[in-house]
């Protein structure tokens, strides 16, 4: 006898989606989808992988999603790609090599990569919800933009959460302030973390978001960027929150919050919730990246987005105790039974399906009692059911699955009426 092959699981970091889980996904993307088509927005598609310089020129080369993080591959032609670590960058791509008229918004949903430490909500393999619009500077669209992604975690179900705002300055007012960071930080060194003593130089702006007590220390006692805007971003942002507080949409200026990647200017955001611990309780956020289209090869370009985590936001969802399949309905309407022995159950699914009916069955020609019970675990409202009395006198039995009044719950009805009739039923329910 051979050894027993031990059964593959899936990857450190990933996870599968099944059952009940998936219709929550489903919910989650319709939903999204809705929201991206009442604003405007039509669906992007890009690859799964770009040319490295994609990223590295995007969110920087010396990040530490470029340097520790991202999946980089050699292919066969020599070509260096990786995994898309996030989803603005190949949009930006996508419009700089099509140049569709502007300004373009688009929506997408992605899978994206990152090689981190697995926790819960966080993966190796996430997948985004996101907008995107390019070609304007008009702060009106960074309202827009926000109140899409309010109104969709609204939507969502979701009531314990709040907007976090801030403005990153443009190329010379945030110069400036970084030039005064770096003297600020250079003095006191040798109170950050480990870590950041070495990093702090190249990236000053990275410490505004680390959550350790002695850098937050640190910079909290240093200079911030609010107070170095030039009269230019600071009027953007005073147009943005004005609009918002127009919509009823509450925002909460947060000096200290800076977005990971290099490309963003401007206006940044970020969703936070009080249903989880507040290490981790972002639930999405993005930003004005005026710059990106210009670095990654393009003319210079506008731009501002945001992204969400789907299992971040289904975990909230569960965080704030909200309902499981609120989002989708996903029950069948019909469940056939066949114990005719002659596959009458073929024609009738395939005629309830194409009128409209979510209909399943069963199969391997099991008894009524094993076919029911496959029946009832389906969640379907209705049975048909279909036995040898039935076909010879061309009817077919209509059961309530829901009901507990057998008498008035079970009838029979013509074959050729099935349709109209599980209509009227499922009508009146």
């Amino acid at each position: 006898m051979s050894d027993a092959v031990t059964p593959f699981q899936a990857p450190i970091g990933t996870h599968d989606v099944l059952g009940a889980a998936s219709a929550e996904w489903e919910g989650m993307i319709a939903t999204f989808a809705q929201f991206a088509y009442r604003f405007g927005f039509a669906l992007v598609i890009t690859p799964m992988f770009e040319d490295v310089g994609v990223f590295h020129r995007g969110i920087g080369e010396e990040s530490e999603i470029a340097t520790k993080e991202m999946y980089v591959f050699t292919d066969r032609g020599n070509r260096t790609h990786a995994l898309r670590p996030e989803g603005t960058a190949p949009v930006v791509r996508a419009f700089i090599q099509h140049s569709p008229t502007t300004p373009w918004k688009a929506w997408y949903v992605t899978p994206a990569f990152r090689y981190e430490r697995p926790q819960k909500g966080r993966y190796r393999q996430h997948h985004q919800l996101g907008v995107e619009v390019l070609g304007t500077d008009d702060p009106a669209v960074d309202v827009e933009v926000i109140a899409l992604a309010h109104r969709f975690y609204e939507a969502v179900g979701l009531t314990k959460f709040r907007l976090l705002i801030n403005s990153m300055g443009d190329a010379v007012c945030r110069g400036a302030y970084v030039e005064r960071l770096r003297d600020h930080l250079a003095a006191h060194a040798d109170q950050l973390t480990d870590e950041h003593q070495l990093t702090w130089s190249k990236n000053p702006l990275r410490l505004l978001d680390c959550k350790d007590a002695n850098c937050v220390a640190v910079t909290n006692a240093g200079p911030m960027l609010i107070d170095f805007l030039c009269a230019d971003c600071r009027e953007h942002l005073n147009h943005v929150t004005a609009g918002l507080s127009s919509l009823g949409i509450a925002s909460h200026l947060d000096p200290r919050l800076v977005r990971g990647f290099d490309y963003y200017t401007r206006t940044t955001f970020e969703f936070v919730s009080d249903a989880l611990e507040s290490a981790q309780n972002a639930i999405g956020g993005g930003g004005r990246y005026d710059g990106l289209a210009e670095q990654l090869g393009g003319k210079p370009t506008s731009g501002i987005g945001f992204g969400s985590g789907i299992e971040r936001l289904l975990m909230v969802r569960e965080a704030e105790g909200v309902t499981m399949g609120s989002l989708l309905k996903r029950d069948l309407d019909l469940f056939v039974i066949d114990t005719t022995g002659l596959d009458a159950a073929t024609l009738l699914v395939d005629e309830l399906r194409r009128a409209g009916f979510a209909t399943d069955r069963a199969f391997d020609q099991r008894s009524m009692k094993a076919q029911m019970k496959v029946a009832d675990k389906s969640g379907a409202r209705l049975a048909l059911l279909v036995g040898p009395r039935e076909f010879e006198a061309g009817e077919v039995t209509i059961r309530d699955l829901r009901s507990d009044n057998f008498e008035q719950t079970q009838r029979s009805v013509a074959r050729d009426d099935v349709v109209f009739a599980v209509g009227q039923v499922l009508t009146k329910s």
